[in-house]
């Protein structure tokens, strides 16, 4: 019995890391930078920085000497390391659509790996799975690392960021992966469906700004809001993420301010509403978050094997065609 020399597996994973070395690197580098910034936060920056708002706060109204430069040091290195965190989504989508995808349907590298063994499906699933887990575990650890950072400096620090700011909020927890990953998603779809590079890296990268804009939109309406009644001379009661504000009128009706409504109703207000969610909501409202992202990376996902699916059909049928008219 004669048995047929199959060929080896192609090592698709392998040839996907050497082929974006420069951008492993990159991303690693970055990785490095703001896990060594972040612990500094946590560390001596923070404590440095407590101990001069301590003399700060020690002088009252008079003239003394404080820390200044590491009250300083810590709110900017704070605000760069939140800054990278949320640019960091956005990053990954450029990636994705210019090099990830885009560049190797426009240059023809993708065709070329399809012929060599590996298959369009299993070529689209090592890029989407490899990459995935690089940012989904790179990013999980910098938001921990950030939420321990600001956990370092709440009660301590008095210019320390609120929960609900908006960087904070989504540099602190887990939606920063999420969206992370919806930027990989979408960055892959652009560049499968225009398969050019920079095309791709700017469509990927502005519907992933704009899938984070609806949720930011969509933030204090998808869990429940605690509501609080404050009289005239106590003003607004509670402190966190605002949904609506304004005042009570003699009736109980709650006047929302805007256009002007709260200067109509002021004659016959008795006190003021304050919809907002405390700091208790912040876990529910992250996670809910961060399932609209995944749900769209889903999506997105799945469009990506259907356009992959009718790009590779069409190539096929192109390719009968082109033997065809040679054999004629």
């Amino acid at each position: 019995m004669t048995t047929v020399p199959t060929a080896p597996r192609p090592r698709t994973a392998r040839w996907l890391l050497r082929l974006h070395r420069p951008a492993l690197y990159g991303f690693a580098g970055l990785v490095i930078v703001l896990t060594g910034v972040q612990l500094a936060l946590a560390g001596p920056l923070a404590d440095a920085a407590a101990a001069g708002w301590r003399q700060f706060d020690a002088c009252g109204l008079g003239i003394c000497g404080y820390d200044q430069a590491a009250i300083l040091r810590y709110k900017d290195y704070y605000d760069y390391a939140t800054y990278a965190l949320n640019a960091l989504p956005f990053l990954v989508a450029a990636w994705a659509g210019a090099a990830l995808t885009g560049r190797e349907m426009e240059t023809g590298t993708a065709r070329l790996s399809w012929t060599q063994g590996a298959s369009p499906a299993r070529w689209l699933t090592v890029r989407l799975a490899v990459p995935a887990a690089l940012v989904a575990t790179s990013t999980c650890l910098l938001f921990w690392l950030h939420h321990r950072a600001w956990s370092a400096g709440l009660g301590r620090v008095d210019s320390a960021k609120r929960w609900y700011e908006l960087t904070t909020f989504h540099a602190n927890g887990p939606t920063t992966a999420a969206l992370a990953l919806t930027g990989l998603a979408a960055g892959t779809l652009a560049g499968l469906v225009l398969r050019r590079t920079l095309p791709a890296l700017v469509v990927g990268t502005l519907f992933t700004a704009g899938v984070a804009g609806v949720a930011q939109q969509l933030l204090p309406h998808l869990w429940p809001a605690v509501t609080r009644i404050g009289d005239l001379q106590q003003g607004y009661r509670g402190d966190g993420l605002i949904v609506a504000q304004g005042l009570v009128t003699r009736t109980g009706e709650h006047v929302s301010c805007g256009s002007g409504a709260c200067d109509r109703a002021s004659v016959y207000a008795v006190g003021y509403f304050n919809t907002y969610h405390p700091y208790s909501h912040y876990w529910p409202l992250q996670l809910t978050v961060s399932a609209l992202f995944l749900a769209v990376a889903g999506v997105l996902v799945f469009a990506s094997y259907l356009v992959l699916r009718r790009l590779t059909g069409a190539l096929g049928a192109a390719g009968e065609a082109e033997g065809v008219l040679v054999g004629a």
